[in-house]
């Protein structure tokens, strides 16, 4: 009796056993699965990123160069993206923009080259918001088909899709002929006879007309060729004030000259025709900036906006890249995003904005999901990948958005910026690993690579109106990194340098990583300032902090030098070791970029010191394990 009463009891304890043991098991998962990852947004230039042609003639026409088109994201290529680590894909250059490729077949009208940028145009010039760029499409007629299809591809492969919005400016001939019924395009219904009214879309210049730019340092539109299209004149009558909010008639040849601004309700002396939001919705979430605008009047440029987004909502687009929006007032963005995030409310919103100032602003005011951290980081980590910056000053700003850390978004190239490879830039894509390692990792806010970069594409084509050291957004061409990797539609970089495969690789490694580990979504703390301070042979090269969770203990080090090795004692402070319950003893730390490095972090009379040894541009994540 006694020895089956043992055996009862001991049954009892390994099914209570197993129950806690499952129970903690479920809470863990539960708790994993409630916690929010990381995002990578892949952003890609539609026109070139299937282009195989490699002609690559300055001003050639599409026939000549060639240009890629929506199919030629096919399930694979998606897939390949998707494997390297992307999560949401920004095609961009969907919307119809100004063009000088005739399609007037298809009864699209011809655009005046003297008022495009460019051979292919530029996609900020938006001619038609209900409609693609012809140029993506296999057959014109079907081109919304034809985008649709890529939008199923593009979710069917795990890829969530953004795409522009430019509400700033439109093209100097906006000709929405795909307007939905009950819609009204821009400009229709305006009073040309005032320079500004409320409901107006665009600035007047009233009995005067709109004059080209006079060219300057040789510069033609269509490098010079002679055409009939060309004779140095544009029928607007009267003239509007131009994209960048110059109100003169004749622009100037750095003006954004191709667009016209738009107005949201906000006077040439810079008053305001529509209700400011108090203070206190800095505090609001959606519904409540959503009861604000209900019932109110507002310009009729706010409503044209609103419809458009939600109009590509209804499509499936699950965000929005909003151009330039800091030359927009918050509180438009405040009623387009409310009513945007009320239909979707995981839309993704990411702004253009550069003046930290209003990074608050726009992101509390005005409901952006995300902005652009250029100003602070992006150049910041320039310098010092230049070599003429230090990593001292990567802290600070840090600290100062600290309240707004998930928030910025981090980038080390778009359509915008040089290249990392290009002289002009660093010269060596190399050079771009430890940015990389630094701009990933150092917050839970989503990371955006350029297509291209992942194979250290440097931009030295010459293709037109774009210059070397930026992919052209401007003109037909090819990018040859890609057209190497893309290897006649197999995209599997069969005709990839080693080195391209090789960083494709890294950044492969380092994005996945970044996805599918918790601790970046986790804590994050500076040990920089403590190794400056008491670290032998640290120093202002090198980069350093941790990032934890509940399950996984992370210490990142990098050395953005091109030339040295250092090696140094890292070590933790004390309210690290406290924090991450570490006790006297030896712990095992193995890199996660590589797998090939391993350590021992050494505890001991409340200091903790890793033996680093790191090679130039060479960057470690150290798991520490703990038994």
């Amino acid at each position: 009796m006694i020895r089956n009463a043992g055996l009862v009891i001991l049954i009892l304890t390994l099914i209570l056993s197993c129950k806690t043991e499952r129970n903690t098991q479920s809470s863990t998962a539960m708790k994993l699965k409630n916690t929010p990852k990381k995002e990578v947004v892949y952003q890609v230039f539609i026109r070139l990123f299937g282009n195989t042609n490699t002609t690559n003639k300055p001003w050639g026409t599409l026939a000549e160069n060639g240009v890629g088109k929506f199919d030629d994201f096919s399930s694979l290529a998606l897939k390949q993206i998707k494997d390297l680590g992307a999560t949401y894909i920004w095609y961009t250059g969907v919307p119809h923009h100004a063009v000088i490729t005739d399609y007037t077949a298809y009864g699209i009208s011809n655009d005046d080259p003297d008022v495009v940028k460019g051979r292919a145009g530029s996609p900020y010039a938006v001619k038609d918001y209900y409609q693609v760029d012809p140029d993506m499409a296999n057959d014109p007629a079907k081109r919304m088909q034809e985008f649709e299809a890529l939008i199923k591809r593009s979710h069917d492969a795990g890829l969530k899709v953004i795409i522009d919005i430019v509400p700033n400016h439109v093209a100097r001939k906006y000709e929405s002929l795909n307007t939905p019924e009950g819609l009204i395009p821009f400009g229709k219904n305006d009073d040309t006879s005032v320079d500004y009214k409320r409901d107006n879309d665009f600035y007047y210049i009233p009995n005067t007309e709109f004059k080209v730019p006079e060219w300057q340092n040789g510069y033609l539109p269509l490098g010079g060729e002679l055409s009939d299209a060309l004779d140095n004149t544009f029928k607007e009558s009267p003239a509007k004030w131009t994209g960048n909010g110059s109100r003169d008639a004749q622009p100037h040849q750095n003006d954004w000259y191709e667009t016209v601004k738009i107005n949201y309700g906000v006077w040439p002396d810079g008053g305001i025709d529509f209700e400011p939001l108090p203070q206190e919705s800095s505090q609001w979430e959606i519904k409540e900036h959503q009861e604000f605008w209900t019932g109110k009047e507002v310009p009729a440029s706010w409503v044209k906006f609103k419809d458009i987004a939600l109009f590509w909502t209804n499509k499936g687009v699950d965000g929005f890249r909003f151009d330039m929006a800091e030359m927009v007032p918050v509180e438009f963005w405040s009623y387009m995003n409310s009513a945007i995030k009320t239909k979707n409310p995981d839309a993704f919103l990411l702004a253009e904005v550069y003046n930290p100032s209003l990074y608050r602003e726009y992101i509390f005011k005005g409901k952006m999901d995300y902005l652009y951290d250029k100003v602070e980081l992006y150049d910041t980590i320039k310098n010092i990948m230049q070599g003429h910056g230090s990593t001292d000053h990567i802290a600070p700003i840090v600290e100062h958005q600290k309240d707004i850390a998930v928030n910025m978004l981090h980038f080390l190239e778009n359509h915008d910026e040089q290249r990392i490879a290009s002289p002009e830039f660093a010269g060596n894509a190399e050079k771009g690993k430890p940015a990389m390692v630094v701009s990933t990792l150092l917050s839970s806010s989503p990371t955006m690579i350029y297509f291209g970069q992942e194979l250290g594409e440097p931009a030295s084509e010459d293709l037109g109106f774009g210059d070397p050291s930026r992919t052209s957004i401007f003109d037909y061409g090819s990018v040859p990194s890609v057209v190497r990797w893309v290897n006649d539609k197999k995209f599997d970089g069969g005709k990839s340098s080693t080195s391209e495969l090789e960083l494709r690789d890294f950044y492969k490694r380092l994005l996945n990583f970044s996805t599918q580990n918790y601790a970046i979504t986790g804590e994050y703390a500076d040990i920089h300032a403590h190794n400056r301070q008491n670290t032998e042979w640290y120093n202002d090269k090198v980069y350093s902090f941790v990032r934890w969770s509940d399950t996984e203990k992370l210490i990142v080090v990098t050395n953005f030098d091109a030339q040295d090795t250092f090696g140094f004692e890292l070590q933790l402070p004390e309210s690290i070791i406290k924090k991450w319950n570490l006790s006297n003893g030896k712990y095992q730390v193995i890199d996660q970029l590589y797998g090939n490095q391993e350590g021992e972090l050494n505890i001991y009379e409340g200091k903790a010191e890793l033996r680093v040894d790191i090679k130039p541009l060479q960057s470690f994540i150290f798991k520490v394990i703990q038994s």
